[in-house]
């Protein structure tokens, strides 16, 4: 077999083998929480973020984590203010929660901007399945939500 023909078939070996990417990991806040800009009680305190609110996974140090918020923001929280329930922010001015998942499905309730829905079942086909705080769970478009 000549170099580059063994060459190629171990790139394509090492190919087939490869781990897939890690997917993206999100929590959500378990608490009214203090993001703050460095992993130290000392760092400068940023703003408090509400129960719920359901942050991006960046870094995990020690016992703090780096998220990024929904508008892009990068801070620490600490790790006992996250929680492993999942939940998604509504990025749509108003969306409707629909009682399938079809555009002309019976409408549930409306929400608006920056609403906190729990998640309820993983995305599929362009929509996903949430649940109201009062227990209507139904399903939006995942264009109109943050945090999956």
């Amino acid at each position: 077999m000549s170099p580059f023909l063994r060459t190629l078939c171990l790139a394509a070996a090492l190919t087939a083998t490869a781990a897939p990417a890690a997917a993206i990991e999100y929590r959500s806040v378990s608490e009214p929480a203090i993001l703050f800009d460095t992993p130290s009680d000392q760092g400068k305190r940023l703003f408090i973020v509400a129960p719920g609110t359901p942050v991006e996974v960046v870094v995990v140090l020690d016992r703090w984590v780096k998220v990024r918020d929904s508008g892009g923001a990068i801070t620490w929280i600490q790790s006992t203010a996250l929680a492993p329930k999942r939940t998604v922010m509504v990025t749509a001015e108003r969306a409707v929660v629909r009682a399938a998942p079809e555009a002309e499905a019976a409408p549930l309730f409306e929400t608006v901007r920056d609403a906190v829905l729990e998640l309820a079942g993983q995305p599929a086909r362009g929509w996903v399945q949430v649940r109201h705080q009062d227990g209507t769970t139904g399903f939006l478009r995942v264009s109109e939500v943050w945090g999956l």
